[in-house]
């Protein structure tokens, strides 16, 4: 069968036009100030999967957990860490996200993305603040509510704002910085838990939780001197003379018409839609639709939040003390940022699918030998040979390296890029709801599946890496350099998604 899998990204943009201007500071300052946002997101991934592998804090609010380590030795290395309550601290955060990005799609619309990051910081803030004084689990969990309040509205807002800020052509460049920062963020967190476990008093993990404010505090603060985005200033103040200048001071050029214009077009479609969530079903949209729930929801079951969440744990689970697996998280936080640094870098020359692909043939293979090591290697009693502990250690950093220049910025960047005006604050927000949803139902059964699947765990996340990896060879069109208004192009020239698009040209609304 022939399958058309794209348009080249040079024929779509030939065929779109591409808009004038040029990189300005004022995008670059602007966009890493939104970023934080990311951030916040990493620093909250990366503090939660070390604090629960500190042993003060396990003695704290999980103290079954910390028996089953010190007294029981007859439990088995793949269940030592099994707690509904412990992964209900890791999970809880994610559940208040999922409801959160329902509410910021409406203020993303409404009020713009400006005020959707402002309020995503300060509910980020009081978490943290709440976090870091805890005295009982209710406290405890209340305060992760509160930083999945913030981190939903970020998610819903940063990744939208950095697409339409960024010029066409540069624009994977600065989405990508989201999962950077999300990255610089958990690297953070991994190097302050490995400086606050060391705090014999036994107090160590209140400072990393309560240092989560610091983040928050900077994308709060900023967050007052963000510009809005022309795309969301035309359609919210319907103004076209304030929109003009925006862009002409972010593409630091006078000559804005051609870009004004389709902004002012694709406005005025969205101004007919009264029921976003309810338009994007329509058929016309199948295409969008189907790329906010898959690429997300691939996204989590790549197995990335094993790694992210659980790293000190899983260490822990291969023979390596509490140290040194809090220095082994920190390793694996500087591969993945450093991978995230390339893909920056090379996306929009190489393009999305090209990342993608590699990534996921990259990951399989890592996750198959961990397997395979753990799986001949690791019993359910005993440890195992520091040679292979270090083993897994370096399969899992190319596992996050590939992840940190494919599936990780990547399933952040098609879905911004690939809504219609109309339908923006909605895709995103679905995008952000299933991204939660499936975090929540990895973190809350991995621990619970590591014990029952031991060594095998590797092999059902890497099955699912074959199975996206195909997704994206067959359904995933390129959408590198091409303008975010002109985006349809790449749909109606696809060799799967045209009969979706095509058949419903003259649909009225």
């Amino acid at each position: 069968m022939a399958v058309g899998f794209s348009v080249t990204s040079d024929e779509t943009a030939a065929a779109a036009g591409q808009y004038s201007g040029k990189m300005t500071s004022y995008v670059i300052l602007s966009c890493m100030m939104a970023a934080m946002g990311g951030v916040i997101f990493g620093y909250d991934i990366g503090i939660s999967g070390g604090v629960t592998s500190m042993e003060p804090f396990l003695n704290k609010f999980f103290p079954e957990v910390q028996r089953k380590m010190d007294e029981d030795t007859k439990i088995s290395n793949y269940c030592k860490f099994d707690s509904e309550l412990l992964t209900s601290f890791t999970s809880s955060l994610y559940v208040a996200g999922f409801f959160a990005s329902f509410f910021a799609s409406s203020v993303t619309g409404a009020f713009g993305r400006k005020i959707t990051i402002l309020f995503g910081g300060s509910a980020f803030l009081a978490g943290a603040a709440l976090g870091g004084a805890a005295f009982n689990i209710y406290m405890l969990i209340f305060g992760r509510v509160l930083l999945g309040v913030g981190v939903g509205f970020a998610n819903q807002a940063v990744p939208l704002y950095l697409s339409e800020m960024a010029p066409a052509k540069y624009r994977g460049a600065f989405n990508n910085g989201f999962q950077f920062s999300i990255g610089i963020g958990a690297l953070s967190a991994n190097l302050i838990n490995f400086g606050t476990q060391k705090i014999k008093a036994g107090w160590g993990w209140r400072i990393s939780l309560a240092l989560a404010a610091l983040p928050a505090l900077i994308l709060t603060l900023g967050a007052f001197f963000l510009p809005d985005t022309p795309n969301s200033l035309i359609h919210r103040t319907n103004d076209p003379e304030k929109a003009k200048a925006m862009l002409q001071r972010i593409r630091g050029t006078d000559n804005v018409e051609l870009e004004l214009q389709d902004l002012i077009k694709a406005s005025s479609v969205a101004k007919t839609i009264q029921h976003p969530f309810k338009n994007i079903m329509r058929r016309k949209y199948r295409p969008q639709l189907v790329m906010a729930i898959a690429i997300p929801f691939f996204q989590q079951v790549t197995g990335i939040n094993v790694i992210a969440f659980y790293a000190p744990i899983l260490f822990r689970t291969i023979g390596l003390g509490e140290s040194a697996s809090l220095l082994s998280s920190v390793v694996t936080g500087v591969v993945g940022s450093g991978s995230t640094f390339v893909s920056m870098v090379v996306v929009d020359k190489l393009g999305r699918r090209s990342l993608f692909i590699l990534g996921g043939v990259q990951m399989f293979l890592s996750q198959v030998m961990v397997g395979a090591v753990m799986g001949a290697e690791l019993g359910d009693e005993g440890g195992i040979e520091k040679v292979y502990a270090y083993m897994v250690l370096i399969l899992i950093c190319i596992y996050v390296a590939g992840f940190g220049w494919s599936w990780g910025p990547l399933g952040w960047l098609i879905p911004s890029e690939i809504f219609p005006l109309e339908i923006r604050s909605a895709g995103q927000s679905i995008v952000v709801a299933v991204s939660f949803l499936f975090t929540f139902v990895v973190a809350q059964t991995f621990l619970f599946m590591l014990c029952h699947f031991k060594s095998g765990i590797f092999f059902f996340f890497g099955g699912w890496v074959v199975l996206m990896t195909a997704f994206v060879y067959f359904l995933v069109p390129e959408t590198k350099n091409l303008p975010i208004e002109k985006m349809d192009l790449v749909w109606r020239e696809h060799w799967f998604w045209t009969k979706f698009v095509e058949e419903n040209k003259l649909e009225v609304p």
